[in-house]
């Protein structure tokens, strides 16, 4: 059976929300799943999954969420060959536009250094997920299956 893995850091509650959305749309296409929080994933998290997912938000002036430093260093260390990746980000334009979903866009370019193929352009989400993002992110989960 398919694995996908999603690693997420939220501050604020929304991108928490963002994974589980992610998460129920793996689950209806039985997908297993497994989602953790950034403090709890290992840099060797990605080993045995098939599909690799970061679920971010950017803080401040786009900067990295602290729980996701070191896993963010490792990334790129890491050999994925052969898995597909896929990255949505949480940000807020309306405060912060020269620097909007920047960890995410981070994560893409780490991603992109491990062999691992990518499944979906970014997804960059506004606060939290409105029904339009739902959508979004259905669209996103399909593809990263598809690849």
């Amino acid at each position: 059976m398919t694995l996908a893995k999603i690693v997420y850091a939220s501050m604020t509650g929304n991108t928490e929300g963002i994974s589980e959305i992610l998460e129920d749309q793996f689950s209806n296409l039985d997908i297993e799943v497994e989602r953790v929080e950034a403090d709890d994933a290992d840099e060797d998290f990605f080993d045995d999954a098939d599909i690799c997912v970061i679920a971010t938000y950017t803080y401040d002036e786009g900067e990295l969420p602290f729980d996701l430093e070191d896993f963010y260093d490792e990334l790129p260390e890491q050999d994925l060959s052969g898995k597909v990746y896929g990255v949505v980000g949480s940000g807020d334009s309306e405060l912060y536009l020269d620097f909007f979903c920047d960890a995410a866009v981070d994560f893409d370019k780490a991603f992109a250094e491990t062999g691992a193929t990518k499944g979906h352009e970014v997804v960059k989400i506004e606060n939290d997920a409105d029904d339009e993002d739902e959508v979004l992110l259905k669209e996103f989960v399909k593809a990263l299956i598809d690849a």
